[in-house]
C-alpha cells in the first residue's frame, strides 16, 4: 500500500500549480517589474529633460511688451461728417474695440468653439489636451487643443511650424502672457488681432467686411458665422464658401448652447436665421476719389505711419448727398450712353455643349469681368434679332427682348459687322431698370465718356460731394481736381463780372452779328467765330446776351474791356492767369480750368464776393477718439474779399435769368424754386459740356467729356447733358430748404426793374457798344493768331 501510494501519480489542483505555470507567472512578473522600472525611468528621463528644456528655454522667451503695451497696426479710416465708413487705407483693416465694447454674443461664440475654459485655466488647458489627446487616438483626424492665449503666444511670437520645441515655447509664452495680463486684456488682444480674411483684423473690422454694420448689431447667427473664421478664415470664409462656413456656423451655434451661453430658443432662432453678406467690393456711398483725395493729404502730413497709427479722418461732406451725387452723374452718363453706337461685346468665349460643365465655364469667363455697380457682365447663350438668353456670374439666366435689345441693334442684326456681332458666347453688359413695379433688363455698354461733378458750401468752402469720375476701379484719374479742361461758355460769367467794373450794365446794348478776322488780322487762315445755333439776333442787352450765351456779344465785351484788364480780373476767382491767355478767344472760355476751381469761382458769386478755400477735412481723431485737428470755422473777412458784393449781386441776377428764361430754363422750371443760378457751358465742336450753378448754401459743377478729346455729338450740350445731372443733386440738396434770395446790397440801384451800380445808373454807363470797327483790332499780334488758331484746332 504504502509504496502504490508513493508511485501514485500526483493529481493537479489550484493549489499546487504545475512548474510550467510557476515559472510563466515568474517571467511575467519580472516583465511587468521591468517594464514598470523602465516608464518610470522613461517618465523620470522625460519630465527631467522636459524641466531641462524649460530651464534653458524660459531665459529666450521673447519679451511680451508688445502685449503688455499692445499698440496694434489701425488703419486710415475716412468717414463721412456723419460718421459713415467711406474709406480705409493700410495693410490690415482693423477698428480696435475695448473688451467691455465687444457685445457678450461675439465673446460667447469666439469662446464655445476655441476655448470653453478660457477663464478656468492658467493658459494651458491640461484636460483640454488630455481631451485631445483621447479624440485623436480615436479617430483619424487631429483635434488641437490650443487656449486662446496659446494662440496669442503664436501669432505674436512664433512660426507656424508643428515641431516639439516650437510648442514648449507656446506653452512658455502662454504662462508668461497669463503671469502679466489679466483674462479680459488676453481675450481683448486675441479678439482685436486675429486675422478674419480679406485683410480684416479683429472681429469689429470682420463685421463691418462681411455684414456692412458695425460689431454691436451683429446677431448670434451673425457671431456664430465670424467665430468660424479664426480656424482657416480662407477655407471658412462665407463669401467664398458659403456652405462650408454655414455648417461650421451652425455647429457653433450648439456648443454656445452646450456651454449655456444661449437659450434652446436663442439656439433654434439662430439657426433659422437668413445673413445677408455685403458684397466684398462695394462701397455704398462710393467716395472711392473723395477718399483718395483725403489719404493723399493725410500722407503728406504723417507719411507712412498715417497708415498704422488709426487715424480716424471725417470729411466735410454728409454720405447721402454723396450718394445722391454719384447716382446722379452715372445717370447722366449713360443717359448719354444710350445715344451711342453700339461698340459690340467685351469678348467672345467658347462654350461647351455639355450642359453641366457650361455653368462653371460662365463662372470661369465672368471672373476677368466683374460687375461695374448696376452694369452687370453676362455670357450670351442664345441670341437673334428678337432675343437674347444670356447667363449672369450669379447663375441667373435672363431674356431679354423688345425694348431691352434697343441699344444693340447694330450687333444683332444679320448684316452687321461680325466685330460687333452678338452671338453665342460674348460677353455682354446689361442693367436692369423697374418700370411699373416690374423689373426690365437692357443690353448697354461700358462708357468711354467721363464726367466730374463737386459740390461745396459757398460760406466756408466745405466740399459736400466729389465724384472724380464714372467709376474709380475702372478709372482712378479724378477728374474734379487734375482734369484741365476748356470751360467754353460756362466762363462768359467772368468775362460779364470784369464788364460790370468798367461801366457796363445789364442794360447795355451790344450788337449779336457777325464777327470776321481776315487771314491778314490772324496772320493764317480766317477766323469766323459763330454762335452755337448758328443764327445772329442783333442788337440786344446784356442780360438777354448772357441768358442766350451769344458768342459774339462776349468777344465784343472782353475786346471793349481790354483783354489784358480781363485776365487779371480772372485772378480774384483764383484761375491762374497764365492758363487763360489774353486773347479774344478767352470770353468763349478757350483757356483750362479744372471742375474745382470752377465751383471755387461760382462760390464768389453765391457767397456776395468773398473767395473761399475749398475744405475737405473737418477733423482728426487718433483711436481713442482724442481730437488731433478741428477746422476753425472760416470767417469771411474783407482780406478774403474778391469782388464788390454789389458785382457778385448783379451777376446773380444775370445768372437768374440763365435758368429762368436761357439756356438753362428746365433748372427753375423742374425744381420750382426761382433762387437758382447758373451757367451752361458748350466748349468748340462740343468736346466738353458743363453746367456751374448755385444756390446760396451750395454750388455745384458738372462737366462731360472724353479724356482724349473729341466731339460729344453734334446736339450735345451742356444744357442738354450735364445740367440733368445738377438739376436731379440740387433737388436731393435743397430738399426741405428755404427759398432765399439775396437782398440788394449798398451801391445798387433797381431803376425800371433792372439792377445798376449807383454810378452808372444814369447816362455815366455804358448804354451801348457801337462801331464794332473801332474796337475790334485791326491786326492780330503772333501770340494772338496761334491762340485763334488753337481754338479753331480745338
Amino acid at each position: 500500500m504504502s509504496e502504490a501510494k508513493k508511485t501514485a501519480p500526483r493529481t493537479p489542483t489550484s493549489e499546487t500549480p504545475p512548474v510550467h505555470r510557476r515559472t510563466a507567472l515568474s517571467v511575467l512578473g519580472r516583465t511587468v517589474s521591468w517594464l514598470i522600472g523602465l516608464t518610470l525611468a522613461a517618465v523620470f528621463s522625460g519630465l527631467l529633460l522636459i524641466a531641462l528644456a524649460l530651464a534653458m528655454a524660459y531665459p529666450n522667451l521673447p519679451d511680451i511688451s508688445g502685449l503688455t503695451d499692445y499698440r496694434p497696426k489701425l488703419p486710415m479710416r475716412i468717414l463721412s461728417r456723419d460718421g459713415v465708413l467711406l474709406g480705409e487705407f493700410g495693410e490690415e483693416r482693423r477698428n480696435f474695440l475695448t473688451i467691455k465694447e465687444i457685445p457678450k454674443r461675439m465673446q460667447d461664440a469666439v469662446l464655445a468653439i476655441e476655448d470653453a475654459r478660457f477663464y478656468q485655466h492658467g493658459g494651458v488647458d491640461y484636460l483640454g489636451v488630455i481631451r485631445a489627446g483621447m479624440a485623436n487616438f480615436g479617430e483619424s483626424r487631429s483635434q488641437g487643443a490650443s487656449t486662446i492665449t496659446m494662440q496669442v503666444a503664436r501669432n505674436f511670437y512664433l512660426s507656424t511650424e508643428k515641431t516639439l520645441t516650437r510648442k514648449i515655447y507656446e506653452i512658455l509664452l502662454s504662462l508668461k502672457i497669463e503671469n502679466a495680463l489679466s483674462k479680459d486684456e488676453i481675450l481683448e488682444i486675441y479678439m482685436n488681432q486675429i486675422f478674419l480674411g480679406h485683410r480684416a483684423y479683429g472681429f469689429a473690422a470682420a463685421s463691418e467686411v462681411y455684414f456692412g454694420k458695425p460689431l454691436r448689431d451683429i446677431s448670434v447667427a451673425e457671431a456664430a458665422m465670424l467665430a468660424g473664421l479664426p480656424k482657416a478664415p480662407s477655407a471658412y470664409n462665407p463669401i467664398n464658401n458659403l456652405k462650408r462656413a454655414t455648417i461650421r456656423q451652425q455647429y457653433i451655434i450648439e456648443r454656445m448652447l452646450e456651454n449655456g451661453f444661449i437659450t434652446e430658443e436663442q439656439r433654434d432662432a439662430a439657426k433659422a436665421e437668413k445673413l445677408v453678406f455685403k458684397p466684398i467690393s462695394e462701397s455704398p456711398q462710393h467716395a472711392e476719389y473723395v477718399a483718395e483725395a483725403a489719404r493723399m493729404l493725410m500722407f503728406n502730413q504723417y507719411g507712412d505711419e498715417a497708415y498704422t497709427r488709426g487715424l480716424n479722418v471725417y470729411l466735410t461732406l454728409r454720405s447721402d448727398e454723396q450718394t445722391a451725387a454719384y447716382r446722379a452723374l452715372r445717370r447722366g452718363i449713360m443717359d448719354f450712353e444710350r445715344r451711342q453706337v453700339y461698340r459690340g461685346p467685351e469678348a467672345y468665349i467658347d462654350l461647351p455643349k455639355d450642359p453641366k460643365a457650361l455653368d462653371v465655364r460662365v463662372a470661369e469667363a465672368l471672373a476677368d469681368h466683374p460687375a461695374n455697380d448696376e452694369l452687370l457682365a453676362a455670357v450670351v447663350l442664345e441670341a437673334d434679332p428678337r432675343k437674347v438668353v444670356a447667363a449672369l456670374q450669379s447663375g441667373e439666366t435672363l431674356t431679354l427682348s423688345g425694348e431691352g435689345l434697343k441699344p444693340a441693334t447694330s450687333g444683332l442684326s444679320d448684316k452687321g459687322n461680325p466685330k460687333t456681332r452678338i452671338r453665342r458666347g460674348a460677353v455682354i453688359r446689361v442693367i436692369k431698370s423697374t418700370k411699373g413695379g416690374k423689373d426690365e433688363w437692357t443690353i448697354t455698354q461700358l462708357p468711354e465718356v467721363e464726367g466730374a461733378f463737386v459740390a461745396m458750401d459757398p460760406r466756408d468752402g466745405r466740399i459736400r460731394a466729389m465724384v472724380g469720375g464714372f467709376d474709380y476701379a475702372k478709372n482712378k484719374f479724378n477728374h474734379v481736381t487734375q482734369a484741365w479742361r476748356q470751360p467754353g461758355s460756362s466762363f462768359k460769367p467772368f468775362i460779364y463780372s470784369a464788364a460790370l467794373e468798367k461801366g457796363f450794365t445789364p442794360s447795355t446794348v451790344v450788337n449779336d452779328a457777325p464777327l470776321f478776322f481776315s487771314a491778314s488780322t490772324t496772320g493764317s487762315q480766317p477766323w469766323e467765330p459763330k454762335n452755337y445755333d448758328g443764327t445772329f439776333e442783333g442788337a440786344m442787352p446784356l442780360r438777354r446776351a448772357l441768358a442766350k450765351s451769344k458768342n459774339m456779344v462776349s468777344i465784343r465785351i472782353l475786346n471793349s474791356i481790354g483783354v489784358g484788364f480781363a485776365q487779371q480780373w480772372l485772378t480774384r476767382f483764383g484761375f491762374e492767369a497764365e492758363k487763360h491767355p489774353a486773347y479774344l478767344t478767352m470770353a468763349l472760355g478757350a483757356g483750362s480750368v479744372t471742375p474745382m476751381q470752377m465751383a471755387q469761382g461760382y462760390a464768389v458769386f453765391a457767397n456776395g464776393g468773398y473767395r473761399v478755400a475749398p475744405q475737405l477735412i473737418a477733423k482728426l481723431t487718433d483711436n481713442k477718439g482724442r481730437v488731433l485737428f478741428e477746422a476753425p470755422p472760416t470767417q469771411l473777412g474783407e482780406e478774403s474779399r474778391a469782388i464788390e458784393a454789389r458785382n457778385a449781386f448783379l451777376m446773380t441776377s444775370l445768372l437768374q435769368e440763365v435758368t429762368r428764361s436761357g439756356t438753362a430754363a428746365k433748372a427753375q422750371a423742374q425744381l420750382k424754386r426761382p433762387d437758382i443760378y447758373g451757367k451752361t457751358g458748350t466748349t468748340n465742336d462740343s468736346m466738353d459740356a458743363w453746367f456751374a450753378g448755385y444756390q446760396k448754401e451750395v454750388v455745384a459743377v458738372v462737366w462731360i467729356g472724353y479724356d482724349q478729346p473729341r466731339k460729344l455729338g453734334d446736339r450735345e450740350t451742356g444744357g442738354g447733358l450735364s445740367l440733368p445731372i445738377w438739376i436731379e443733386y440740387m433737388g436731393f440738396a435743397l430738399r426741405g430748404v428755404a427759398v432765399s434770395e439775396p437782398s440788394a446790397p449798398e451801391g445798387v440801384l433797381n431803376v425800371n426793374g433792372e439792377w445798376y451800380f449807383d454810378e452808372f445808373s444814369g447816362k455815366d454807363g455804358v448804354p451801348a457798344l457801337s462801331d464794332d470797327e473801332a474796337h475790334l483790332p485791326k491786326a492780330a499780334g503772333e501770340d494772338e493768331k496761334k491762340s485763334i488758331l488753337d481754338m479753331f484746332k480745338r
